[in-house]
């Protein structure tokens, strides 16, 4: 049987790509948001990620007309992705922020446990790591940065992401579950590529992301690796592509916009900062596009 799939937040920027990538690969997705949209073969509950009676209905809902035919109630999905948040600060105040995402991941996770769903993919985010949205300038501990990179966020959004890889960890201890959570560094359309030529014009603008990116599409491919990939418990994933976004060599732009960050191992010319390794061991993750081939195509770089 084709696995059903609730995916919270399917309407946002990363969402869209990744129910369109999931469906591709033969999934049945269910998106909950507070937004709709318009996707092929996705039908979409309008709902609230706080609201626990609400996210236990989404995970026990028919995903269209069609299921009345089978003659019975449905059970549980098979599976959730919940990569539904306010996705950033200053977007709301915020406690807000604080309340819907740390709230909002509890409900879904607790629902999720409690029905029998014992595989989650959940959104994290590279903003844990405390430079993102850090007031001034703040050092990254070391280069590459691995999943064991310290976690110490001032920002309210960082520090809910913080709280809900906890709480991801506490129920898959508890229940004996698999939830990954993916670390989603800088999510890239495949229409915004042409970002790329200030990106390489002013490396210094990159140095709060560490110079990394994901495309929405590889992003896609890593859920669908996770939803895959069994027996994990609860694991954090870098999710981000294999390259640094600048022209120059990784070591290069290490040493002008980072000269006193330890490196505990050279980094390739090409190589992100932001490693991905663990998600290529462990999921078997292989990008599926390149920037250099993106801004090509667009006549850029």
């Amino acid at each position: 049987m084709t696995k059903r799939i609730l995916l919270t937040g399917g309407s946002g920027k990363a969402g869209r790509h990744v129910a369109r990538h999931l469906v591709e690969h033969g999934y049945r997705v269910l998106n909950f948001d507070r937004q709709p949209f318009d996707q092929p073969h996705v039908p979409v509950l309008i709902g609230d990620i706080t609201d626990h009676g609400q996210v236990m209905n989404a995970m026990t809902s028919h995903f269209g007309f069609g299921g009345l035919s089978r003659g019975a109630a449905p059970g549980p999905v098979d599976a959730v992705v919940h990569l539904a948040a306010v996705p950033r600060i200053l977007i709301c105040p915020d406690n807000e922020t604080f309340r819907v995402n740390v709230m909002g991941t509890y409900t879904v996770l607790e629902t999720a446990m409690k029905l029998g769903v014992s595989k989650v993919v959940m959104a994290s985010s590279e903003t844990t790591l405390g430079v993102c949205f850090a007031e001034g300038d703040i050092d990254f501990s070391a280069f590459p940065i691995t999943e064991s990179h310290p976690t110490q966020p001032m920002d309210s959004y960082g520090l809910s992401k913080v709280v809900n890889e906890q709480t991801a960890q506490a129920f898959a201890k508890r229940f004996g579950a698999d939830i990954y959570a993916l670390r989603i560094g800088n999510v890239i359309e495949p229409n915004e590529y042409n970002q790329f030529e200030r990106f390489l014009d002013h490396p210094e603008t990159r140095r709060r992301n560490a110079w990394s990116y994901i495309d929405a599409r590889d992003l896609g491919e890593m859920v669908r690796l996770g939803l895959e990939t069994d027996g994990l418990g609860y694991q954090v994933f870098n999710a981000v592509n294999d390259h640094i976004t600048c022209r120059e060599p990784a070591m290069d732009i290490l040493s002008r916009f980072a000269p006193t960050t330890p490196v505990t191992a050279p980094l390739s010319a090409r190589q992100a900062p932001i490693s991905n390794a663990k998600a290529r061991e462990m999921l078997g993750f292989r990008q599926l596009t390149d920037w250099r081939e993106e801004v090509a195509r667009l006549g850029l770089g």
